[in-house]
């Protein structure tokens, strides 16, 4: 089969594609046709070296898929030859990556993909989809009619979040950098957006404040570099906060409104979600893409050849803030 690896960490000058050997699914397992992979930030961290884990050699980028079943390993019989699924959770812990015609993925991790929704739209959402569920549903308890702020609601992660929390019936603000990122949420279900780029700290607070006078219920961080005055003076009493980027981030906790208001501070790494809860997750990702009440936007396909391309866009992107992305980048099998 046809792949995208490396031998060892280092820059997107170390991705190869070529040939390794077919997988075979183990106990428990199911071989994957892959029709569709996804980059997300965990991707170039990995392949960087910049997150450290456990990599097999050749070790095969990339975390999304969308494909169909080839073959099911000993011990799964509800995923027959030809049933079209997506997953999330690869290339991570010691796991092959997605960036292959074929990949042997644990049973857990996959989830069918519902009739409607394309393959494209599947692996584009799976991250960022199962994620934005976790936050919402497993971590903050997310209820009908509550008041969420999104901050960096122009992101992959943050459109996603607006578009779940507007299905749940919930109201939602968003923060985002510029004019056209503030129509775009606005046209997700934002009911107010806020352009941090154009404003300063106190306008953008005061705006918040105009918005949800008793306070925000949930605020959704989504920058590496979390803005906690801003975000922990806007909370209500028994206001949560969710952070799920910023692993080198030391901020300051204003300790003093945290307590009094009884705020709950709440982080979660995807990947490291219990199985169980992340079926509960899919299945909520499955529910609205199946109703049409989530899409991912895309921002290039390319071919796999163009893996190392795609990982130096999103590192620009994620890393450096340059060439901000308006859109997932997925390679086409």
């Amino acid at each position: 089969m046809r792949a995208a690896y490396i031998n060892e960490p280092g820059p997107v000058e170390n991705i190869a594609v070529g040939e390794l050997p077919d997988p075979k699914p183990g106990p428990g397992q199911v071989l994957v046709r892959v029709t569709y992979a996804a980059v997300n930030p965990i991707d170039t961290y990995v392949r960087s070296g910049a997150v450290a884990m456990e990599l097999p050699s050749p070790y095969v980028v990339g975390c999304d898929l969308a494909g169909v079943v080839e073959e099911a390993g000993a011990g799964v019989d509800d995923l027959p030859p030809g049933t079209r699924v997506w997953g999330s959770n690869q290339g991570l812990l010691g796991r092959q990556g997605t960036f292959s015609e074929l990949v042997a993925v644990d049973r857990h991790w996959l989830y069918q993909i519902p009739n409607g929704v394309s393959d494209e739209q599947a692996a584009a959402t799976a991250l960022v989809g199962i994620t934005a569920a976790l936050g919402l549903f497993e971590e903050a308890k997310l209820q009908p009619g509550e008041r969420l702020v999104v901050h960096g609601g122009g992101g992959a992660v943050g459109s996603t979040v607006i578009q779940m929390a507007v299905a749940h019936g919930a109201k939602v603000l968003a923060v985002t950098g510029g004019p056209e990122k503030c129509a775009a949420c606005e046209a997700l279900g934002a009911e107010v957006t806020v352009d941090y780029l154009h404003e300063d700290a106190n306008h953008v607070a005061a705006s918040i404040a105009a918005w949800a006078a008793e306070g925000v219920n949930v605020w959704w961080e989504t920058s590496r570099t979390p803005q906690l005055e801003l975000a922990i003076g806007a909370l209500a009493r028994r206001g949560r906060m969710i952070v799920m980027a910023g692993r080198d981030a030391r901020p300051e906790l204003p300790i003093g409104p945290f307590y009094a208001k009884c705020c709950r501070l709440l982080g979660f790494v995807m990947f490291l979600c219990e199985p169980e809860v992340q079926v509960r997750a899919a299945a909520k990702v499955n529910e609205l893409l199946a109703a049409g009440k989530l899409q991912t936007p895309v921002a290039k396909v390319a071919s796999l050849d163009e893996t190392a391309a795609l990982h130096d866009l999103q590192h620009n992107s994620t890393v450096l803030g340059k060439q901000p992305l308006r859109g997932k980048l997925l390679v086409k099998f």
